[in-house]
């Protein structure tokens, strides 16, 4: 959730920034522009007031009558030294166009382009308009025109015509000032992001966890409601009421479980000893008694894996580090007897290997795998037990070549009180693998089942080789 939450506040961060970045840009940008603009527009009102006073006899052309007229020299002298100092180009026009004082000396007015646009509004007797913005990557001069009146006529025209370098690296300067408080303003935003979304979501990152150690088992989990927003404070609050509830009804139920069938066996134990008194007054090999009896063996089973059922799901596991090479052959070796008298032959390959569990969980866990593997193995066929290791877990897998399952008994074996159609008469009550399952959990363990080709099912019982974490 954070990796998605963090980019939206993120770029929402972003767009504010620009939104505020982009304008005061524009700001610093125009405030330089207007500053050389107002500059250039007192250098052209001292020039127009020292032009207005010059005159230029009829008849004669401009530089002539820069030498005869002592004002026109000094405008002369004025526009030479603004262009040497400052490096900016400017000229007093006649309304014809002729330059009556410039500086450099080839200063003139195009037939088109900024100057001309700005010397032909002047002749209007106005000041010409501000130029458009400049901005760093474009236009390298501007261009201010005034008009020289005299008795409410324009007798000529001052033209300035000014490069933007300086200027532009200003514009640039400032911009570049800008944008450094950018970045610095969106570090400490997306400082202050990870900070609000790792403390918004801490509380929602522990709940996640303590789910799924709930989820995986371990009922005692529960969620610090120390800190976070109120909402998932309450939150967490309510979770661990739910979760203590629902720890309560599992014990209760547990409870049930074992008092029940700790209670029933008693008088399940009468019973099958009045049906054994009953047995020798009737005829010898009666088949009623002898359903009865088998009936009421079968259900005093049941009524032990219940109790080791219920036992099961409250025992913690003894774990320490186990050779399960030595404990699969020493089960091996148990159980090939009973291979042995159904005419299956039964086949160990165990390797030395450690791993973490419980050696008697473990060798329950093998006895009971082993057991269903012979049971339904047909007379004749082998089964195959086989220890391996990889980098986190041990495993041995028990491979039989029996009728097996379909996909779909797949995925229900392991099931409580769930056996096969096809096996109903073998004996079992359909909760030994699920007991096994219960036992290998506690301790970190797992147990799966798959097809064995042609024939046959796999199972893998699977144990940690690094210490489960509590």
């Amino acid at each position: 959730m954070r990796t998605r939450l963090l980019p939206l506040l993120i770029v929402l961060l972003a767009a504010v920034l620009l939104a505020l970045g982009v304008p005061l840009a524009a700001s610093v940008a125009g405030a330089q522009q207007q500053r050389v603009v107002v500059d250039r527009i007192d250098d052209t009102a001292r020039f127009a007031a020292l032009a207005q006073n010059v005159t230029v006899p009829s008849g004669t052309d401009a530089s002539a009558s820069a030498s005869m007229d002592e004002r026109l020299l000094t405008l002369a002298r004025e526009l030479d030294s603004y262009y040497e100092v400052y490096d900016i180009r400017a000229a007093v026009f006649s309304t014809t166009g002729a330059p009556l004082a410039r500086a450099p000396e080839g200063f003139s007015i195009p037939s088109m382009g900024e100057v001309k646009e700005a010397y032909s509004e002047a002749l209007l007797s106005r000041r010409s308009h501000d130029p458009q913005q400049v901005w760093p990557w474009q236009r390298s001069s501007l261009v201010v025109a005034s008009p020289v009146i005299r008795d409410g006529d324009v007798v000529a025209v001052v033209v300035t015509d000014s490069p933007t370098g300086p200027m532009r690296s200003r514009i640039l300067h400032g911009w570049l000032i800008i944008g450094a408080g950018e970045v610095a303003a969106m570090l400490l935003a997306i400082g202050a992001a990870l900070r609000l979304t790792g403390w918004v979501l801490k509380p929602v990152r522990v709940l996640d966890i303590t789910t799924h150690s709930i989820a995986s088992g371990r009922l005692k989990s529960r969620v610090a409601v120390a800190s976070g927003p109120p909402e998932l404070r309450r939150l967490a609050r309510s979770f661990n009421e739910m979760a203590d509830n629902v720890e309560d009804v599992l014990e209760q139920q547990r409870a049930f479980v074992a008092d029940a069938s700790h209670q029933l066996r008693n008088p399940l134990a009468a019973l099958l000893l009045r049906i054994e008194l009953l047995a020798y007054e009737l005829p010898e090999g009666n088949e009623e008694i002898a359903s009865v009896q088998s009936e009421g063996k079968r259900l005093a089973q049941v009524l032990d894996d219940l109790l080791d059922l219920a036992l099961a799901e409250h025992t913690e596991a003894d774990l320490r580090v186990t050779d399960i090479g030595a404990l699969t052959a020493e089960r091996v070796a148990a159980w090939a007897p009973t291979a042995e008298a159904k005419g299956v032959r039964l086949v160990g390959d165990c390797p030395a290997t450690t791993a973490w569990a419980d050696p008697v969980t473990l060798s329950s866990a093998l006895d009971a795998v082993i057991d269903n593997a012979v049971k339904f193995t047909p007379g004749g066929e082998r089964v195959e037990v086989r220890v391996a290791a990889d980098g986190e877990t041990s495993t041995v897998v028990v491979t039989d070549h029996g009728p097996g399952l379909t996909d779909e008994e797949l995925t229900r074996v392991g099931d409580r009180f769930w056996r096969s159609g096809r096996h109903q008469n073998i004996k079992g009550s359909g909760l030994g693998l699920s007991i096994t399952r219960t036992l290998l959990a506690a301790g970190g363990g797992s147990l799966s089942y798959d097809r064995h080709e042609p024939t046959g099912l796999k199972v893998t019982v699977s144990v940690p080789r690094a210490r489960p974490t509590a």
